[in-house]
């Protein structure tokens, strides 16, 4: 009879003891999850800075291969192709993980933003670069754009 009760209890003590525990560590959880956030928000900063850098020398070149037959050798755009993008307020207003993320994609003709109407392809129709060389030629036009 004495075996039966313990069984019989055993469950009821093992979950008290959880309980316990549980509660235990709760607090110590509870504070290191604002700082876990902070981390993660660390992270992503940095993410977005290391995606911002970008080399203007080899930009310059990758873009004299890639983007002037639209925009021009010097970025000053070519009439029916490409726009102008020594004095776009379009460049201006985006930061450089915008403009990734903007010549990564294109710009159809049929955009309401795209005034050209000729298309804008992918990676400027070079689908080998990689972000960090689109990163070079994001470095560049910065140097070219005059605010």
């Amino acid at each position: 009879m004495y075996r039966t009760s313990i069984f019989r209890l055993l469950p009821l003590l093992i979950l008290a003891v959880a309980l316990v525990l549980g509660g235990c560590g709760r607090d110590k959880a509870e504070e290191q999850a604002p700082a876990a956030t902070q981390q993660a928000n660390s992270a992503e900063a940095n993410q977005a800075e290391e995606v911002a850098a970008g080399d203007p020398v080899k930009g310059k070149e990758l873009f004299a291969t890639t983007c002037a037959a639209c925009h021009g050798p010097a970025g000053e755009g070519v009439q029916g192709l490409g726009k102008d993008m020594t004095t776009s307020t379009f460049i201006a207003d985006q930061s450089d993980a915008e403009l990734l993320a903007f010549i990564k994609v294109g710009r159809a003709p049929t955009d309401p933003l795209n005034t050209t109407g000729v298309l804008m392809p992918p990676k400027g129709g070079n689908p080998a670069l990689t972000d960090e060389q689109l990163m070079d030629i994001i470095a560049y036009i910065r140097e070219i754009h005059v605010d």
